[in-house]
């Protein structure tokens, strides 16, 4: 076999497509996510807090100079970031558990039919009970 047509089989196994289809729609989420957060979350928390703009908030320790970055430990973009995971993480638990609950209303709506050794000892349970 081919190194083409091993690589062929390996990305048409559904897995694979599945996987990069939620690679593409997992970073595109994670795009309305991060606006969400920048652009209408924390606004007004900013707001309630004393018009703090969280994206600035930084620790300061060392300014900067000629020839030199500042150094800064960036809580903002941190605090920003958590907000971000959590919303993601939240989303997806909803997601997973309504997939969750289709499938348990998929397997009440049709019980799994009984085995034929079950149906063979029935018929035999039934016949017994009509000679006795």
């Amino acid at each position: 076999m081919s190194i083409l047509s091993e690589f062929k089989t390996f990305v048409m196994r559904g897995n694979v497509v599945d996987l990069a289809v939620g690679v593409v729609i997992g970073g595109a989420f994670g795009k309305i996510v991060t606006s969400l957060v920048d652009s209408v979350i924390m606004p007004p928390i900013g707001y309630v807090t004393g018009g703090i703009d969280f994206s600035t908030w930084a620790i300061r320790l060392h300014e900067a100079t000629e020839g030199h970055p500042e150094v800064a430990i960036k809580i903002g973009a941190f605090l920003n970031t958590v907000i971000q995971f959590i919303i993601v993480a939240f989303a997806i638990f909803l997601l997973v558990k309504g997939i969750n609950a289709m499938q348990r209303k998929e397997k009440a709506e049709a019980p799994p039919a009984p085995k034929p050794e079950l149906e063979l000892l029935a018929e035999i349970r039934d016949l017994l009970k009509k000679q006795a």
